[in-house]
């Protein structure tokens, strides 16, 4: 059985490890990853609008990785539509990238609770394998926050790269183009970040865990026999 020390320090290690995996899911399913203005393009054009005016024709954009939500403003008042990703409008994307990002991220959720298993099975013994000890702690941590890294990579490349705002609030338009005037990273995406760092810091608490800690020796007194005592 393993000491308190290192019970309390794989106790924390399968705590970040579910928080990973909880985090995750979270980011699946709010449509927050990225927001932006958009601008109508078109509006613009056909009112040879000045800068004072542009206000009138911006409008916002929100979407995550299965649905998203915009607002257009093309001088007639703000119209807000919700839009679904699959099935149609990842087709406009670059539906190879989309889907690694997903398959990442669902792999990441596996990985987080394996990590979280071998944090546990080192709580509770010590495992007879050094692949089963701290070793595969590390190593599955190191395996689920890069799948995570790769995937807020892939998305990041996506964002910049393939004009995915672009292309999202141009879905399904006929009448007007829009230009995305500003673009920033949502809670989701931070979300996805906090889950990778989890995996990092598990990183440092198998590495505190495996500081030995001083033993504590009890100074035993040694008994002086006397001929008195021999005698007595």
């Amino acid at each position: 059985m393993p000491g308190w020390f290192k019970k309390a320090w794989y106790g924390l290690a399968s705590f970040l490890s579910f928080s990973s995996f909880l985090l995750i899911i979270v980011a699946l399913a709010v449509p927050h990853w990225l927001s932006g203005k958009i601008l109508c393009q078109t509006g613009v054009d056909l009112v040879n609008a000045t800068d004072p005016e542009l206000v009138k024709f911006i409008g916002d954009i929100y979407y995550g990785l299965f649905r998203g939500c915009k607002v257009r403003q093309c001088g007639l008042g703000g119209r807000r539509s919700q839009f679904s990703i699959f099935p149609h409008l990842v087709k406009e994307l670059n539906t190879g990238l989309h889907l690694t990002i997903l398959l990442l991220l669902f792999l990441a959720l596996a990985l987080a609770l394996v990590s979280m298993g071998f944090a546990v099975l080192n709580m509770v013994q010590v495992p007879y394998r050094a692949v089963n000890g701290p070793g595969g702690i590390c190593l599955w941590n190191v395996l689920a926050g890069g799948v995570v890294a790769l995937a807020i990579a892939s998305f990041m490349a996506a964002a910049r790269f393939h004009h995915l705002t672009e292309r999202v609030a141009n879905f399904q338009e006929k009448l007007f183009q829009f230009v995305v005037v500003e673009e920033r990273y949502e809670e989701s995406f931070w979300i996805c970040v906090a889950s990778a760092s989890a995996h990092a810091a598990n990183l440092v608490v198998v590495a505190i865990s495996q500081i030995p800690l001083p033993e504590i020796k009890t100074k035993i007194e040694e008994a002086t026999v006397t001929a008195e005592d021999i005698l007595y």
